[in-house]
Formats: structure tokens, sequence, C-alpha cells
């Protein structure tokens, strides 16, 4: 999650909403990413996106099988339909988003077998979140 918060920073830095993304493959990362909605001009560049693209060319294959992504912010149902799709392992989030996560919206869009852990440096993640929207105040 260490990892994720990194590519946090590195949106609030570029402009964008800070959410940072990485999905690991037996203990190495091989697809990280962060928002670029902003720079991309592109409502489908979330940081979970990004980063399982990078994933998917790293391992040569669409399936995410025996992964586990973390992200600093709960996914969006867009992006929880791509982890349900790419058959992802595990998803790990930091903050919940009650707005516009897919546990609310819908809680059955990952693959079946997927274990959700929750909660996962939780405060540090949040923290990023009221920072950019305290600079845009």
């Amino acid at each position: 999650m260490r990892e994720a918060l990194r590519e946090a920073r590195a949106a609030l830095e570029e402009g964008e909403i800070p959410i940072g993304a990485v999905v690991v493959c037996r203990d190495r990362i091989i697809g990280r990413g962060h928002n670029l909605t902003e720079t991309l001009h592109d409502v489908t560049a979330h940081a979970e996106m990004q980063a399982i693209t990078a994933a998917t060319e790293w391992l040569g294959g669409k399936y995410l099988q025996d992964c586990t992504l973390y992200v600093t912010v709960e996914p969006c149902v867009m992006c929880a339909g791509a982890l349900g799709w790419s058959q992802c392992s595990r998803i790990v989030y930091g903050t919940p988003d009650p707005r516009r996560g897919f546990q609310t919206y819908a809680p059955r869009a990952l693959h079946p077998k997927a274990e959700v852990i929750s909660g996962v440096l939780a405060d540090e993640c949040l923290s990023l979140l009221k920072e950019l929207f305290k600079s845009k105040r």
C-alpha cells in the first residue's frame, strides 16, 4: 500500500485526484498507476485501470490470477468491473468511497473468488484526498 500511496502523491503533484494503485504478483510489482483523467482528458483513466493495463502488459495476458491490486481508495463500479473481468485474486484498498465505491452500487462486480481487504492505511489514504480538496477551497 505504501507504493500505491507513492503513486497517489504523484497524482496530487500533477493536479489529479490523488489515487494510486499497484498490482503485485509473487511479491513483485508488475503494474502501477495513478489517476490521469485530467491529463488524458479521459474519464476512464483511473489509477486501477492504469495499473491493470501495465500488469497485463507485463504478464503478456489479460488475466491477473494470483495477483493483488493495492489501491488507496475503494474502486468505483467501472474499475471493479475491470478487476472482475481480469480475474484479479485480491483487492486491497485504503479508504472507502461512500459516494462512488463499488461496495455500495455493485458489490458483486468482482470475480466471485476475489478476496477484498479494506481499511489498509486508511487514514493516510484519506489525508491525501483531504489535502486536494483543502487546496481547491
